[in-house]
């Protein structure tokens, strides 16, 4: 992709720091402008996308009366003489006479003309064939239309894809849907002082986030090959610019991992000024995490990028995520803004002053509790690997035992479910 250098005179001043809440809200609002195209796909293609379109029925459900149950089909009262034999996927002629029956199966087109289904086992045979039995008073089928009517809206674009909904779909009589194309994401590492084999030592430490944040934005919904992490990238402007205009050539949303404050080795800020981007949150009042940015560049044929700057100190980069990239991700394919479940406190949770404070917790979904975790230094792991989400302790507040606070989840695999 090429991008154009916008004149300095014609470029957005770089925002103040944002609130936690309003850069959730802005990032949101500006994915959503740019939301990806709709595509159609097969159903066994769409676990994880974006309904870009509602989902409605292409016929009754059910389409014909169908019996729920295995018995007899009888017209009349009894007892009844057998006609014939009604299987799941036939269609049955009609019973034309008094005191006349079919056998039934369970999911079978019950015939025109029939009163009542009598259960197999409610009902007996006489010596002479005939069938005896009393059917219940309720119906023991399915009536066209019972579950929903053709052309009724199911359920409304911007349902994310999941199992449930794929069956449905195939109920409904759908081949494929139309679903929003999914963001495809790419990754620069930067810092010279990274290893990625081997154990941290002699100055040098493990890079954490290259293997950890694809796995991160895969369980957003973004395509990431392995071709598209790419690093370390050397700690100088020329290799910086090179790594994020080949980087932003296929991708929607490039995210960095180090280099968002402005140190000697610091070259995030100078490249996106190279290629014309406009900030649209840059630094954000949370801790840990607050150098994260997310900027906008548009190419000269219109098209919309997004680079996520993180953190390089793992936990923050996590923080950045959460904040930042998950509501710009729901944005781009058409999903509401994330709501957050809430919990309640078990344990205290300091404020951070005039700061947002994501506060690493597990949660206790049967109690409805949220536990704070240990370990939780901005550089650490440890605390992040056992925890469910993040406990938003607002600015100026300290959590309490017995306060109810939202909380952040951590992302789940495609098509899951929070219990």
């Amino acid at each position: 992709m090429s991008t154009e250098t916008a004149p300095a005179a014609d470029r957005v001043a770089a925002p103040p720091p944002a609130g936690w809440e309003e850069a959730r809200s802005r990032v949101y609002a500006v994915g959503l402008a740019a939301a990806l195209p709709a595509v159609s796909r097969p159903l066994a293609d769409i676990d994880g996308h974006t309904l870009a379109e509602p989902l409605t029925t292409r016929t009754d459900l059910p389409a014909f009366p169908t019996s729920s149950v295995d018995g007899w089909a009888v017209r009349g009262a009894g007892p009844w003489r057998v006609v014939g034999r009604v299987l799941a996927g036939g269609t049955p002629e009609p019973l034309a006479e008094e005191g006349t029956t079919v056998e039934i199966a369970t999911g079978a087109m019950v015939p025109e003309g029939t009163t009542a289904v009598l259960r197999v086992e409610e009902s007996r045979r006489t010596p002479d064939g005939l069938v005896e039995g009393t059917p219940r008073p309720a119906p023991e089928w399915r009536e066209p239309g019972e579950e929903a009517y053709a052309g009724e809206e199911l359920l409304p674009a911007g349902t994310p894809v999941d199992p449930a909904l794929i069956g449905l779909a195939a109920s409904c009589g759908h081949d494929s849907l139309r679903v929003r194309r999914q963001p495809r994401a790419a990754l620069l590492v930067f810092g010279d002082e990274l290893l990625t084999a081997g154990p941290p030592g002699a100055g040098r430490v493990r890079d954490a986030l290259g293997p950890a944040v694809p796995a991160w934005l895969r369980r957003y919904g973004c395509v990431v090959r392995p071709s598209d992490v790419v690093g370390p990238v050397a700690d100088t402007l020329p290799a910086h610019v090179a790594a994020l205009r080949a980087a932003l050539n296929n991708a929607d949303l490039v995210c960095t991992t180090g280099g968002t404050m402005h140190g000697p080795v610091d070259h995030l800020h100078p490249t996106l000024e190279a290629l014309g981007a406009d900030y649209v949150v840059n630094t954000v009042a949370v801790r840990p995490g607050f150098p994260m940015l997310l900027a906008r560049l548009v190419s000269a044929d219109g098209r919309v990028r997004f680079v996520a700057g993180l953190p390089g100190n793992p936990q923050s980069a996590v923080v950045a995520l959460v904040s930042l990239v998950a509501p710009l991700l729901a944005g781009l394919v058409g999903r509401p803004m994330p709501v957050l479940p809430h919990a309640t406190l078990a344990e205290p949770v300091p404020g951070r002053g005039e700061h947002t404070h994501l506060a690493l917790v597990r949660l206790d979904r049967a109690a409805g509790t949220a536990h704070p975790v240990r370990h939780v230094g901005s550089a650490m792991l440890r605390g992040l690997a056992g925890a469910d989400g993040f406990a938003v302790i607002r600015p100026g507040t300290s959590g309490e035992p017995g306060d109810r606070v939202p909380v952040v989840p951590l992302p789940l695999l495609p098509g899951e479910r929070a219990s």
